[in-house]
C-alpha cells in the first residue's frame, strides 16, 4: 500500500527562506513529508529538472465586483480563478465591496453566494469599507473580524468609496482594537477632481490625460497622510499599488522610523508606462489604472525598491474591464473622456510569470524573494500562513511546478480570463508553471485547465502577526483605551 496519495518527485523546491532538492509527499491535500527517496505514492509527478514554489497568493484582485460607476468586472469567480490557476496562483483574496448604504454583513453573504459555486482555486475575502456608520463600526466590523475577515481596504479617492480623515481614524481604531490589517488606496481626491475638471474643460480628454490628472504628488500626499493617520492610532497599515518614487520615499521614511508601514506594488508599474496610454483613439484605455503607470525611470525605482525590501507584496490588482464592450471601457462610447472610462487592467494569470522572468532570471531579485513577494508575505500579512504561502509539513499542498526555460509570448489568445485584451500583449516570458496543484490536485497541467468550477474552498483568516506591534502613541494618549501615559 502506497504511503502517500501523491509524491512530487525530484524537484528543486524554493521557499521564502531556502532552496533545496526534495520529494514532496502529499496526503489528504496536505504536505506530509519532505525529503529525498520518499516511498511511493498512489500517484506520482516527475518534477526532475523543474522548480517547485508555493502556489501563489494574489492578495489584491477585483472579481465579480461592480464599480462605483456601475460597471461590472468582466471576470466572474470561475473565469478569474481559472485564470489564476493557469498562472500558478492557488489562493486569491478579492474584495467584498460595501457601497454607500450597504450592510457589511449582507455584502459578505452575497459574495459567498457568488464565490462558492464558481471558484476553482481557494480564496479568502477582504472587505471594502465605504460607509463606516455607527452600526458598521460598532458591531458589524468587530464581528466580521472575529469571523475571519481580518483585513479591509479603504479609499482616499473616488467619490463613491472614499472616506474622510476622521472616518479613516475610526476604521483604524477598530482595526487596532480587534486585530485587522487595513489596506489604503492612497491618492488625493480633491487634487484629482480639480485637475480632471480643468483638463476636460480644455478639451484634453484622451486616455493619456488620466495620468496627467493623477501626478505622483497626488499619491505622495495621500501616502504621507495615510502614514500620519496610522501613526496617530498606532496601527499597522499597507499602502496598495504603489507606482513610483514619491510614494516610495514616504514609505521608506516611515519604515526607517520603525513604523509598521507595509507596501504593495503590481506588474503594471514594472511593465507599463504612461506612454502606453498615448495611443490613437481610445486604445490607450487598455492601459489605464489608478495610480497610473509612470515613466521608465520610475520602473527602475520600483524594481530597486522590490530588491531592497520596501515592498512586502506583489499583487495583480486584477481589475478586468473589457475594451471593445458597451459594458466595459466603451460604456460611454468612442468619444468618452478619460473620467468616463473604467480604469483597471487584468493581470491574475501573468503576475507570477512576469516577475519570475524579468525579476529572477535577470537577477533583479532572488528566488527566495520571489516566493516571499508572490505568496509567503501575503499569507503572513493577512492571516493565512502557514496553511498557505509555503512548502512545509502540514501546509496545504498548493504548488506551482515551473519549467524555468519555457518560453511564452503573452497574447490574449492564450489567456484564460474573460477579457478581450491583455496590456502585456507581445511580452516574451521565460519560465512558466507547467503544473499547478491545489491541495494536491492538478488544476493546470501541460497547457490545459484541469480544475473544476466550485472546486475552490473559502479560508477564514487569523489575526495577522503584524498586529502584535508595540504601542508608540506620539501623543502619549491611547485613543482606544482612553489611557494617558506621557
Amino acid at each position: 500500500m502506497a504511503q502517500y496519495d501523491l509524491v512530487v518527485r525530484g524537484g528543486r523546491v524554493a521557499t521564502a527562506s531556502d532552496v533545496f532538492d526534495a520529494d514532496i509527499g502529499i496526503n489528504d491535500g496536505k504536505i506530509s513529508a519532505l525529503g529525498k527517496g520518499l516511498d511511493a505514492g498512489t500517484e506520482e509527478i516527475d518534477a526532475g529538472g523543474l522548480l517547485i514554489t508555493p502556489g501563489g497568493v494574489d492578495s489584491h484582485c477585483h472579481v465579480e465586483q461592480i464599480s462605483g460607476s456601475g460597471i461590472w468586472t468582466a471576470d466572474d469567480w470561475f473565469t478569474a480563478t481559472r485564470s489564476a490557476a493557469c498562472g500558478g496562483t492557488t489562493t486569491i483574496m478579492p474584495f467584498a465591496c460595501q457601497h454607500k448604504g450597504d450592510s457589511l454583513r449582507a455584502v459578505v453573504q452575497d459574495y459567498h453566494d457568488r464565490a462558492g459555486p464558481k471558484a476553482a482555486v481557494d480564496y479568502a475575502f477582504h472587505l471594502i469599507v465605504s460607509d463606516p456608520t455607527p452600526q458598521a463600526i460598532g458591531q458589524d466590523l468587530p464581528a466580521l473580524i472575529k469571523d475571519g475577515y481580518t483585513s479591509f481596504k479603504i479609499y482616499l479617492t473616488y467619490d463613491a468609496l472614499m472616506l474622510s480623515d476622521e472616518q479613516v481614524l475610526d476604521v483604524f481604531a477598530v482595526a487596532r482594537r480587534d486585530g485587522a490589517m487595513v489596506m489604503v488606496h492612497a491618492e488625493n481626491n480633491d487634487m484629482i477632481k480639480w485637475m480632471a475638471q480643468r483638463l476636460i474643460q480644455a478639451g484634453l480628454t484622451a486616455p493619456k490625460f488620466h495620468a496627467t490628472s493623477r501626478p505622483m504628488l497626488v499619491e505622495r500626499e495621500a501616502t504621507h497622510r495615510t502614514i500620519a493617520l496610522a501613526e496617530l492610532v498606532d496601527v499597522p497599515v499597507l499602502v496598495v499599488h504603489v507606482s513610483g518614487a514619491e510614494a516610495i520615499d514616504q514609505i521608506r521614511w516611515a519604515q526607517s522610523r520603525g513604523l509598521k508601514v507595509y507596501a504593495e506594488t503590481c506588474p503594471q508599474y514594472l511593465f507599463l508606462t504612461a506612454d502606453d496610454m498615448d495611443k490613437p483613439g481610445l486604445e490607450g484605455a487598455k492601459h489605464m489604472c489608478s495610480p497610473p503607470p509612470r515613466d521608465k525611470a520610475n520602473q527602475e525605482i520600483v524594481w530597486n525598491a522590490l530588491a531592497e525590501g520596501v515592498f512586502e507584496v506583489f499583487s495583480s490588482d486584477h481589475a478586468p474591464y473589457r475594451y471593445d464592450d458597451p459594458d466595459g471601457k466603451m460604456k460611454h462610447g468612442p468619444n468618452a473622456h478619460f473620467k468616463q472610462i473604467a480604469n483597471g487592467v487584468p493581470g491574475l494569470e501573468v503576475r507570477m510569470p512576469l516577475l519570475y522572468s524579468e525579476g529572477v532570471r535577470k537577477n533583479r531579485i532572488s528566488l527566495t524573494d520571489f516566493v516571499a513577494l508572490t505568496a509567503t508575505n501575503a499569507a503572513k500579512l493577512y492571516g493565512l500562513y502557514p496553511r498557505k504561502g509555503t512548502i512545509a509539513i502540514g501546509s496545504d499542498a498548493d504548488l506551482a511546478i515551473w519549467d524555468e526555460n519555457k518560453q511564452v509570448t503573452i497574447t490574449q489568445s492564450i489567456m484564460h480570463d474573460a477579457m478581450d485584451y491583455t496590456p502585456y500583449e507581445g511580452v516574451e516570458i521565460t519560465g512558466w508553471p507547467v503544473i499547478t496543484l491545489l491541495r494536491g490536485s492538478p488544476v493546470w497541467r501541460d497547457g490545459e485547465f484541469t480544475g473544476r468550477e466550485g472546486g475552490g474552498m473559502f479560508h477564514r483568516c487569523d489575526t495577522p502577526p503584524a498586529l502584535n506591534a508595540p504601542t508608540r502613541f506620539p501623543t502619549g494618549f491611547d485613543p482606544i483605551s482612553g489611557k494617558y501615559a506621557p
